[in-house]
């Protein structure tokens, strides 16, 4: 990959975004999507998580961004695995079939699992997140995991033994603080699920600025998806953060080899945080 960082929105297809990101009057053959491909540099496919991408759709979208070639793809997968635990082989094959021809054409970042807040590190929950590991083992892998336990020691030590990097979101309780975890070479940072109508401000945006900025510094790869959606304001804070992000990382810049502390924000865990038993 030519750059280390991508900044860009979840979705194109938000019907409020017609005359407020979209023009009023579009001219023929608009698409959207490569109207956005045009404006950022990575777009996350959140239809995948509710039902299986069609191949024939994943390439007519290659075409609408050729003229791009850094832009890339990241797509999130389907609920029924995540949330159902759905993990019979006709299904997993079914969802892989639309992601093929993105990966083949090496447009495709990573895949975004992302749990419920419910999950949390259990000795069964660790196990079901290996089988999806295995799984979908041909794509980079990346979680969300709102859940708290997941910052415990051995639940990142389990996400970078199976290389599956951890999405940094703004936490669902104002109890916990944002970190800037590194668990695999990919990493993600996602804003603005919980809170879809949220315009982030000029201060809020630059407390990522650094976050971002040492995921990049030690990942092959880093996205920065915005996913408050509402009347266009992921497209605001996206083009707001390329804009900061690109005055402080240069495209070019060394990569460490060595994996960094996983967390900016570190404290002492118990014996008996290790590994929370099911139930």
């Amino acid at each position: 990959m030519q750059n280390a960082l991508r900044c860009g929105t979840s979705g194109w297809l938000h019907d409020d975004w017609n005359s407020v990101v979209y023009p009023a009057v579009k001219p023929r053959n608009f698409h959207p999507l490569e109207y956005l491909s045009q404006r950022l540099d990575v777009i996350e496919i959140d239809a995948s998580f509710h039902q299986p991408l069609r191949p024939e759709i994943s390439k007519l979208w290659l075409t609408k961004v050729a003229q791009r070639p850094n832009f890339l793809f990241t797509a999130i997968l389907g609920k029924q695995f995540t949330h159902d635990r759905r993990l019979d082989a006709d299904a997993i094959d079914a969802f892989k079939e639309g992601l093929w021809p993105l990966r083949d054409a090496k447009r495709l970042g990573c895949l975004l699992m992302r749990f419920p807040e419910s999950f949390r590190f259990t000795r069964d929950n660790r196990q079901f997140l290996i089988e999806l590991r295995r799984a979908f083992h041909e794509f980079p892998l990346v979680a969300e995991l709102p859940h708290a336990s997941w910052k415990l020691d051995e639940a990142l030590g389990t996400l970078m033994d199976y290389r599956v990097g951890f999405c940094n979101i703004d936490p669902p309780s104002s109890a916990l603080k944002p970190d800037a975890i590194i668990t695999a070479p990919t990493g993600y940072v996602r804003l603005g699920a919980s809170t879809p109508d949220h315009l982030y401000s000029q201060l809020e945006l630059a407390e990522w600025q650094s976050r971002a900025a040492r995921l990049c510094a030690h990942t092959t790869a880093t996205f920065v998806v915005t996913a408050n959606h509402v009347a266009g304001k992921a497209m605001v804070n996206a083009m707001q953060l390329k804009a900061i992000l690109g005055e402080t990382i240069s495209p070019m810049h060394p990569h460490a080899h060595a994996m960094p502390p996983r967390r900016e924000h570190a404290s002492p865990i118990s014996p008996g945080q290790l590994l929370l038993k099911a139930g």
